[in-house]
């Protein structure tokens, strides 16, 4: 089944991310076992159209037909998408209708960027379940004189800031994933960052910048359509993706030993009582097994993923101090 981008954005509804991986958590009450009975928020902080956005709509879409209750996406771009991560962490009404879509972009990377965080990951968010992986490509305005990675290195090492390159802001997936390659590299790009990453992508096929790292699923209906905007120099994870097998690895083109992934998952404040978190879990993983909910994420370049909430809570223990690393030797500080 062939879904474009703007059809998953507009067909589909919301989903949301995020919570608490060491506090314990309140007893639920007693009317835990009846949750949802009314519409959930479930808050993106991104703009509309970028990668978080579109795994927001699919699953919430999931969770509406199956709970019976609207899931409607509440985007908030910007800043890094810390305001909207912030506003779901101290939400005063914490009871399981006001969640969080979000990616290691604005969860497992924030207290490695922010000197002033006004969240803790450990306390104040409680994740319920990975939602999704997705491969990110490295994109290129089609008018930049290079027909791969290896030619833009060269173009870019000769003229050191000439080249910019745009991201969903400072200190998202976008932007670290960009800097870990230009380190590898060796080369320098003028950063430009974004409300998100649709907003780069519609600055990227306008011409205003010439690179962008973005989720596959963004950019894969323009590589279908063989638009004469936008062409992708490889993939950046350690593999290639399942949904664009014919696009190289940035390892097979010329960056040898880069690994770049970004997940997606559903994170609630960290109050929430716990049987809503586990309840929002399991639906979660019930939601990924089904053939048509693996049919659309695939259509969107997407890995269904699926997990426990403990196993995300692990997950985000050890990636949190390794982003640390990250961020302290490419000199990123986003406050």
């Amino acid at each position: 089944m062939k879904t474009s981008l703007q059809a998953v954005c507009w067909l589909l509804a919301a989903s949301g991310v995020f919570s608490c991986m060491a506090r314990a958590q309140p007893r639920a009450p007693a009317d835990a076992a009846s949750f949802p009975n009314r519409p959930i928020r479930v808050v993106v902080p991104s703009a509309p159209g970028g990668g978080t956005d579109i795994v927001a709509r699919l699953i919430g879409q999931g969770l509406t037909d199956s709970w019976g209750q609207t899931v409607v996406v509440d985007n908030r771009g910007g800043a890094g998408g810390m305001p909207a991560v912030t506003m779901v962490a101290k939400a005063s009404a914490a009871d399981g209708y006001t969640m969080l879509l979000g990616s290691n972009g604005h969860v497992s990377f924030a207290p490695a960027l922010y000197r002033n965080l006004p969240f803790d990951p450990q306390k104040d968010l409680a994740p319920a379940s990975l939602v999704a992986n997705q491969a990110f490509v490295v994109a290129a305005a089609q008018s930049l004189p290079a027909s791969n990675l290896q030619e833009f290195i060269a173009l870019a090492r000769k003229s050191p800031g000439k080249y910019s390159y745009g991201s969903g802001g400072v200190g998202s997936a976008s932007h670290l994933g960009t800097e870990m390659m230009r380190l590898a590299g060796g080369f320098t790009l003028l950063h430009v960052p974004y409300k998100g990453t649709g907003p780069g992508m519609a600055a990227l096929m306008a011409g205003e910048i010439q690179i962008l790292v973005v989720g596959l699923a963004t950019v894969l209906p323009h590589v279908r359509a063989k638009s004469d905007k936008v062409k992708v120099f490889g993939v950046t994870g350690a593999r290639r993706a399942q949904a664009a097998p014919e696009i190289p690895t940035l390892a097979e083109s010329g960056l040898p030993g880069y690994e770049f992934d970004v997940w997606y998952g559903m994170v609630l404040p960290g109050a929430v009582p716990r049987a809503i978190v586990q309840k929002t879990s399991g639906e979660i993983v019930r939601l990924l097994k089904s053939p048509v909910v693996r049919e659309r994420f695939a259509s969107a370049g997407l890995e269904p993923m699926g997990s426990t909430a403990e196993a995300f809570s692990a997950q985000l223990q050890r990636e949190i101090p390794a982003w640390r690393k990250v961020a302290k030797e490419a000199g990123i500080q986003a406050d």
